[in-house]
């Protein structure tokens, strides 16, 4: 059984950086859009207001309203009934509508309030059922909404009305102050639990120019309106009365604006032995004092055994705990709870910049050379956590000055997941592939391939046995194009490309090289479409197949043993320079293989020293081009045209075709517009 207890821990004040934190996201434009949007909710900036609620005496006896003459949060004579409750509300337009209190399970007035009862026990019980329910099954309402009365009452400091308190299952202690007004008319979710216990609905905000809304509706108007039946402020826009509500709080001392966030400090204590110990020592006479600077690191002692007493396991090293104090050298105690892991993780790449340094966590001037990181690729998982408690270490340390940027990482990449039979590729689920067997099958090459082509880096995909198999059949397509040549390229007997006069084919062949080389060096960076880039490659080969067919060479020659026979010397050039480029382009995808191939076709230096293939533009450029030609807004012909025609040229081509002759005979042409590599559109009036 799980069991909660109540623990002293120690906490990171992220929450001071919380608005760098959530601003900075708009400064992150190489980021994925759905991780910002995440951290922007996690971080949950709500611009409201905090009102208190007064507690009503004994007899919840109705007290005076705010700016009558018995203020709100007295018992009547002008004296405070007792400490009031605490909220936060987003929605103060609606609060003349407050009809009832919920608190959290957790909040400390529950238990006060259990203290009075004659029946604590059993209502301590029901409260701590609600507190043992799985916490993020809270967080996100997907649980039974239930409640439970206190008994006690507070009081509507806008209205002087005694309104009951509640405890609610789904009420979190860490969200706002722990309590909230309910307004059922207004909010769905305390809605559906004021129908539940029949507590009152009261409709304070209409809708503007529709039909009036009732206290029997069925669906809480959440929008917002016109303020009705909310004294002087009835009538207000809900934006402005929010404005002057706050303002009319603050004024009358039972309220003021407030920002709150979600996101709340991070508590860093476990109670396991693996972990980086916390650096503190108790003493009895100088108190909590941090582990001297030259003490440091704290390393973990062995421990021989662990039990399951719920304190932390190095309590039971008292060789480890017991130590004397940095300050008077008395008896002290350590700390005996290590930090949260994600504390490591949020800082290990500094560590990378300087991983030798044995006088410090890292060397600011060799972390300034290499931060910020440049490419940073994790799963979206991480993006609430990790890569929130990431960025905070990154300012801290900045502000300590030992880092000099803002943010850790430039650029992010969230990789997508690995789905079997529709589901996530998990142990517990049996739906794993063994890696040993698919490499023992088709080779470790085939298998990275298959994972870069089978669908862009982020995107998830579903693992396919046939898919491996096209990208080993793809492989052994490669090796029985580039292995006729090998020796010939080998023995060096395959001029330079450059000087040749080359034919129409050759041309063309060298043209689709050097747009691959493009496509594909575009593709890794920046874009990191690996798929695209594969892609890209298997039409390189199947253009160097298609080459290889109709010069009836390499695999299609007469004479396995000659591959070459027949060949001139500008064909075997252009087919050694794209087998080449193909080979240094498909080496980042299967290096094993292209190491193989590099090293047949006589190169000393292995495939990672060569360098990447060059692009030349002119090359790459095309002779000629087809060009649309529009009459009237409909392609009624195509022109292959020199890429140098000019604009004249184009206009004389284009309407001495018979299609556009015959859709502008009879007719008079208005304009000719050219748009240069694109399409030729006429415009004819009849």
């Amino acid at each position: 059984a799980v069991e909660t207890r109540n623990l002293k821990q120690w906490f990171l004040r992220i929450t001071q950086y919380a608005d760098e934190l959530l601003d900075g996201t708009e400064k992150l434009d190489q980021w994925p859009d759905k991780v910002l949007t995440m951290q922007r909710n996690w971080i949950g900036r709500s611009h409201g207001a905090l009102v208190r609620f007064a507690l009503a005496g004994e007899g919840g006896a109705s007290v005076g309203a705010a700016g009558s003459s018995g203020p709100a949060g007295t018992d009547g004579g002008g004296e405070p009934a007792e400490d009031g409750i605490e909220v936060f509300t987003t929605r103060i337009d609606t609060i003349h509508g407050a009809t009832f209190v919920l608190l959290a399970p957790e909040h400390p007035l529950v238990e006060r309030i259990a203290a009075g009862r004659s029946d604590a026990s059993a209502f301590r019980a029901r409260v701590g059922r609600f507190r043992a329910l799985d916490r993020t099954a809270r967080l996100t309402g997907q649980i039974d909404k239930e409640g439970v009365d206190t008994g006690r009452r507070a009081v509507n400091p806008f209205t002087g009305e005694t309104v009951p308190i509640w405890v609610a299952n789904f009420v979190l202690a860490e969200y706002g102050t722990g309590a909230i007004m309910a307004v059922p008319a207004h909010d769905q979710r305390d809605l559906e639990f004021a129908r539940k216990y029949g507590l009152p609905v009261r409709v304070v905000i209409q809708p503007a120019g529709e039909a009036p809304l009732d206290d029997g509706l069925d669906t809480a108007f959440a929008d917002p309106g016109v303020l009705v039946d909310s004294g002087e402020f009835s009538g207000l826009q809900s934006d402005r009365a929010r404005a002057v509500m706050t303002a009319a709080a603050e004024e009358r001392g039972i309220g003021k604006g407030r920002v709150q966030y979600r996101l709340k400090d991070w508590g860093i204590s476990r109670q396991r032995y693996w972990g980086t110990p916390i650096p503190i020592v108790y003493c009895d006479t100088c108190g909590t004092r941090p582990v001297p600077e030259d003490q440091l690191p704290v390393e973990l002692p062995r421990v021989e055994e662990f039990t399951g007493r719920g304190d932390s396991p190095l309590a039971q090293v008292p060789e480890f705990v017991d130590v004397e104090c940095p300050d008077c050298d008395g008896p002290a105690r350590r700390e005996t709870d290590t930090m949260d892991t994600f504390v490591d993780s949020s800082w290990y790449f500094y560590r990378y910049c300087d991983p030798r340094g044995d006088t410090a966590p890292f060397d600011p001037g060799t972390v300034r050379y290499w931060a910020p990181i440049d490419f940073y690729s994790g799963g979206v998982e991480h993006a609430i956590l990790h890569l929130i408690y990431s960025r905070f270490f990154c300012k801290v340390l900045r502000d300590l000055g030992l880092v000099e940027h803002d943010e850790p990482f430039t650029r992010l990449l969230t990789q997508g997941m690995v789905l079997r039979d529709g589901a996530v590729m998990s142990k517990s689920k049996g739906n794993v592939v063994d890696p040993d067997q698919m490499t023992a099958t088709c080779g470790a090459d085939a298998l990275r391939l298959y994972e870069m082509f089978v669908a862009p880096p982020e995107k998830e995909i579903e693992w396919t046995d046939a898919g491996l198999d096209g990208s080993a059949r793809f492989l052994a397509r490669v090796w029985r194009l580039v292995t006729p040549f090998a020796e010939i390229c080998a023995a060096g007997g395959v001029p330079s490309v450059e000087g040749l006069e080359l034919g129409d084919a050759e041309r063309a062949l060298r043209r689709k090289t050097h747009d691959t080389i493009r496509r594909v060096s575009e593709d890794l960076d920046p874009r990191v479409h690996l798929n695209t880039a594969v892609s890209a490659l298997m039409e390189l080969v199947n253009d160097l197949y298609a080459y290889c067919e109709r010069a009836h060479i390499g695999p299609f020659a007469g004479d396995p043993s000659a591959p070459a026979s027949g060949a001139g010397p500008a064909s075997l050039a252009v087919v050694r320079e794209a087998l080449e480029a193909l080979v240094l382009m498909l080496s980042p995808f299967t290096p094993h293989l292209s190491e193989e191939l590099w090293e047949a076709m006589g190169h000393g230096e292995g495939v990672e020293a060569a360098g990447w293939p060059v692009f030349d533009a002119d090359v790459a450029r095309a002779d000629t081009l087809v060009l649309p030609v529009q009459v009237n807004g409909k392609v009624r012909a195509r022109l292959t045209v020199s890429v140098d025609s000019g604009e004249d040229e184009l206009r004389r081509l284009a309407l001495d075709q018979p299609q556009v002759r015959a859709h502008t005979a009879g007719k008079t042409v208005a304009r000719i517009v050219v748009v240069p590599g694109r399409l030729v559109s006429i415009v004819a009036k009849s």
